[in-house]
């Protein structure tokens, strides 16, 4: 398994939600959900050994940086809003202001060739993104869509968080130049971490994917 350096969160590391999608995508049975757990900041353009069974652990050389199982999402997605609105809010994107890793894949306004998902923060403190689905979407691309828009409900601009682990669930993947939306709700904290939620939505407003996560504050400097 190789993250090419187009899919990077951080400069020198993969995005978090590719990552977790590329992982998920070795694990059998995941039709319900599957949950990704981030050991290390995941290395680009480095070949990377997946070793399988019930628990799909990927090193690179000896080092643990993921592992992932089976594991069923519950029902509770994210309430969504139409994709006009999402657009209205967007242009409000904390991360035009400040941002740790502007060149990140997912949501790095300096990035023409990624997936250019600029969750706004609605009054409820949702976010919510437009995303014009890409030539090249797959259900790893749909993990990363899921991963910064649930993020940035998280006050990030603040205190630099990274994804820790994600448990997400595929329904279906969007057709290309589909206008969709994705959400994102902060749902509690607790020391370090901050727990999200996101969901992603097609044009006619119907779930086509969900997913929980677990964000990790970074030690302050």
């Amino acid at each position: 398994m190789i993250i090419a350096s187009r899919f990077n969160g951080p400069p020198n590391s993969g995005n978090g939600g590719y990552t977790a999608g590329l992982v998920a995508s070795h694990v059998d049975g995941g039709q319900r959900g599957v949950r990704v757990r981030l050991h290390r900041p995941p290395p680009l353009d480095t070949e990377m050994s997946v070793r399988g069974g019930e628990v799909v652990k990927v090193y690179a050389a000896e080092d643990l940086i993921a592992e992932a199982t089976a594991d069923a999402v519950d029902d509770a997605v994210v309430p969504g809003v139409p994709y006009a609105d999402a657009v209205t809010a967007s242009p409000s994107y904390p991360g035009f202001v400040a941002h740790l890793f502007p060149t990140c894949f997912a949501c790095g306004p300096l990035r023409e060739d990624g997936l250019r998902l600029f969750p706004g923060r609605l009054p409820d403190g949702r976010t919510a993104a437009p995303f014009v689905v890409p030539a090249d979407i797959s259900s790893v691309l749909v993990w990363a869509s899921l991963d910064c828009p649930g993020g940035w409900a998280v006050p990030l601009e603040a205190r630099p968080y990274v994804l820790g682990q994600m448990t997400a669930r595929v329904d279906a993947v969007p057709v290309p130049g589909d206008e969709c939306v994705v959400m994102g709700e902060m749902t509690g904290e607790d020391g370090r971490k901050a727990y999200v939620r996101s969901t992603l939505f097609g044009p006619t407003g119907t779930v086509l994917a969900t997913a929980r996560a677990t964000w990790l504050a970074l030690p302050s400097a």
